[in-house]
């Protein structure tokens, strides 16, 4: 049998990578419909956001890596979690998407040895997903961020057309700056031609050797200082997150317009980038974009939301599915992924009340734990 195609997709939180890879699904589809796609999600905090959208979107087979980085500790657990989907799934394609803060090298090399020892793998590409009107605010501090976008054989420019055409070009100078060629295409809203994302044959990644990696994350890059043995942990400190549970009895909701109105609208996008969350609302909320179509009822008011630099979208949870471990059986699950520093602040305006409350009198518990 031809080996698997695997393809890594990276990029810093917020980014769009779960939206492009949404968006590839159509295409496969359409071209054959009993395209088997499989999806191997890295992500931070202990409940499964993304795998749960994935799986309401017709990708054949979801697996979610939580509460740590794939590249780090968890680099161990990707043998066996491909093996699974390979079992499981039989896939056309794999694809790995990493958490906001990984590094793509040592995954990409990860990939590579076990291609060579199976033979049922081989790395297509990785593919970094930069949001052009974000980027600013981190690529001069995020030591990942430069390297997502130095080590990868295809950089996607995203939320380019809310930008404008100054911080466009900015971002375009600062890539180049990086001295590699790189090819880059821009999305339309998160959209790109499934043949250049796929197919584009790992040149940088399959080249890439252990002393390279080595070399990276000994020296970080012309403006970096992480050694080695500090990146399994310190590229991580780039970000705090913190796990929210809210345990309640049974009907318990969450107040729709008090999330909205002191969370959602008011955490600034310099100290909070991404909130994610399965829960029960009290009523049918809205997307932050009204040109959005609204999010359909759903008979028990599950939601999934996803909050990214100010911006945010519901999806009604599966009806006809399970719903994942990590946030069934309760109101609300929800990860935080803050600034350096920020975390210990939204912790205590969490717990002091107000920010995230249920709808009427029935009892319930909020717990925030710091998890990084």
């Amino acid at each position: 049998m031809a080996p698997i195609p695997i393809t890594i997709i990276t990029g810093f939180l917020g980014s769009g990578k779960t939206t492009l890879i949404l968006n590839l699904i159509p295409q496969l589809r359409a071209q054959s419909p009993n395209y088997r796609l499989a999806l191997l999600k890295n992500e931070f905090g202990d409940v499964a956001v993304d795998s749960q959208l994935a799986s309401s979107s017709a990708i054949s087979g979801v697996q979610e890596m939580l509460g740590g980085c794939i590249c780090c500790n968890l680099v161990g657990s990707l043998s066996p979690a491909l093996a699974e989907l390979e079992t499981t799934v039989k896939p056309d394609r794999i694809i790995i998407e990493t958490s906001g803060s990984a590094f793509p090298a040592t995954l990409a090399l990860e990939v590579n040895r076990l291609a060579r020892d199976t033979g049922k793998y081989v790395l297509d590409g990785v593919v970094s997903v930069i949001d052009v009107e974000n980027w600013q605010g981190y690529e001069d501090t995020s030591y990942t961020a430069r390297i997502q976008a130095r080590y990868t054989d295809l950089v996607v420019l995203n939320k380019w057309e809310t930008a404008g055409e100054d911080r466009y070009d900015e971002c375009l100078d600062r890539l180049g700056d990086l001295e590699v060629e790189v090819a880059k295409v821009k999305s339309d809203n998160g959209w790109v031609a499934m043949d250049v994302v796929f197919g584009v044959d790992g040149g940088l990644a399959q080249d890439l050797t252990e002393e390279d990696a080595a070399k990276t994350t000994a020296n970080g890059d012309s403006h970096g200082q992480e050694n080695g043995h500090d990146h399994e942990h310190g590229h991580q400190s780039e970000v705090e997150v913190l796990s929210v549970e809210l345990k309640g009895d049974a009907g318990v909701a969450i107040s729709t317009d008090k999330l909205e109105a002191n969370l959602l609208r008011k955490a600034p996008k310099d100290e909070v980038y991404r909130i994610k969350a399965v829960a029960t609302l009290s009523s049918l909320p809205k997307n932050s974009d009204p040109e959005l179509p609204p999010p359909a009822a759903h008979p028990k008011g599950r939601y999934i939301l996803n909050w990214a630099f100010g911006r945010w979208t519901y999806t009604p949870v599966t009806v006809d599915s399970t719903e994942h471990t990590s946030s069934s059986e309760t109101p609300l699950r929800m990860t935080i992924i803050t600034g350096r520093h920020e975390s210990n602040k939204w912790k205590k305006l969490i717990e002091a009340g107000g920010v995230i409350e249920i709808d009427g009198e029935s009892k319930s518990d909020l717990v925030v734990t710091k998890v990084l």
